[in-house]
């Protein structure tokens, strides 16, 4: 998910998304806490400041984009241990009511009905022309609602769109109901998150697969859900806590030497190096799912009953044309970074990067983009513009670093 990270090639190049609004499920403005500047702050903005972190202004919100160890360092840290995240500006909604799936399935382009209890998945808001309004995941809870998760810079027109739809329904006859989540969320990532979690649970979490989630005591901090999922490419959860007990639990947390405060910057190289896709940059309203290499999110009942919105431009380019698509590339020499043209190797422009930055594993450039389809095969090679000079580059599978989900065998 793009979860409100920062825009690939550091921290100076911050996109800023809309200024996110908090609302309840009455649609009132949700109390948050603001600073002298205006941006809203999560629970832990003393703690971040108080921890050494730099703060910058992410979608309207204060966000720390690094802490005392360095960008590389901490990024390294993540791949070898673990680091842990504040999300919290992300939209955490409850949707309940009989007619939830069917509310949920008028609006995204997964199969929400074959969840099984506490099992969730990646999925993606879309409009009638096919273009992608944000990346969401949604968990079926074994409470009876729907648990989603949306991005910070969408807050907005994701919370509109929910509430629009639930209003239809209503008028229809139909039961839904929203309420957005007071929580505040970590994001706990790396090889050894899921051994440092497991000393303060009494649930197995070896039987927490993947895209998973379950309701516990955390470090003795009830009501917590502990969702088997995060935007690093890593092992990892992400931790929906009880907003008064977010610091605690940080602290707790932050007793195992193996865990570190992480930042933007981090989680940004992270997502790349992965080859997920940050809302904004590498997918928006003008892509489709098949023209960003997301076919594997349409739900094949979907595919189908064609019951999705712009399902009747999505499911003709499954096995059709499209006159773009979504590749990773790798170079050597100075940094790929955002907007820069992606040439042929005549010179002619076939596309453009909208992710990049050098990859502290790899120790190579890493970028993805958009490239004319004939242009998009693996191995093709190709060159990017960079300052008016052209490095090569070449067209490569992704994820670049190997990902490491937890699948039950």
């Amino acid at each position: 998910r793009g979860c409100g990270m920062l825009r690939a090639g550091g921290w100076a190049a911050l996109r800023v998304g809309p200024r996110g609004r908090e609302l309840g499920s009455g649609g009132r403005r949700r109390c948050c806490s603001s600073g002298p500047d205006g941006l809203k702050q999560t629970p832990l903005h003393a703690f971040h400041r108080q921890q050494g972190g730099r703060m910058v202004n992410f979608a309207g919100w204060s966000m720390p984009v690094q802490y005392a160890l360095s960008h590389l360092e901490s990024h390294l840290h993540t791949r070898r241990h673990c680091s842990l995240f504040d999300v919290s500006h992300m939209l955490q909604t409850k949707v309940f009511g009989r007619d939830r799936v069917k509310f949920m399935e008028s609006l995204v382009v997964g199969d929400i009905a074959e969840l099984k209890p506490d099992q969730g998945t990646l999925s993606l808001f879309t409009n009638e022309e096919g273009g992608i309004l944000d990346d969401l995941i949604v968990t079926s809870t074994s409470e009876q609602h729907l648990y989603v998760v949306t991005n910070a810079g969408c807050r907005d027109k994701d919370w509109a769109l929910m509430q629009g739809r639930a209003e239809e329904l209503r008028a229809a006859g139909g039961d839904v109901h929203l309420e957005v989540s007071e929580n505040a969320l970590l994001a706990l990532q790396g090889p050894s998150a899921v051994q440092v979690l497991q000393t303060g649970v009494s649930d197995d979490l070896a039987k927490v697969p993947f895209m998973s989630s379950a309701v516990m005591d955390v470090f003795g901090v009830p009501g917590c859900r502990v969702t088997r999922c995060g935007y690093t490419g890593e092992d990892g959860v992400e931790i929906s806590v009880p907003v008064g007990r977010a610091v605690e639990l940080v602290e707790l947390l932050l007793r195992d030497p193996q865990v570190q405060l992480a930042g933007l910057a981090a989680r940004d190289s992270l997502r790349l190096e992965a080859g997920l896709c940050l809302y904004g940059n590498d997918i928006d309203e003008t892509t489709t799912p098949v023209e960003a290499a997301l076919v594997w999110t349409l739900g094949k009942r979907r595919r189908v009953t064609m019951d999705f919105p712009g399902a009747m431009v999505i499911v003709p380019q499954i096995k059709g044309k499209v006159k773009r698509k979504r590749v990773g590339l790798i170079s050597t020499g100075p940094p790929i970074r955002p907007h820069m043209p992606i040439l042929s190797p005549e010179g002619r422009p076939v596309g453009e990067v909208t992710s990049g930055c050098p990859s502290p594993c790899l120790k190579k450039n890493v970028a993805m983009g958009y490239v004319e389809s004939e242009q998009s095969r693996l191995g093709t090679v190709l060159a990017v513009e960079v300052r008016k000079k052209s490095c090569p580059a070449l067209v490569t599978r992704m994820p670049f670093v190997p990902t490491h989900y937890h699948t039950l065998k």
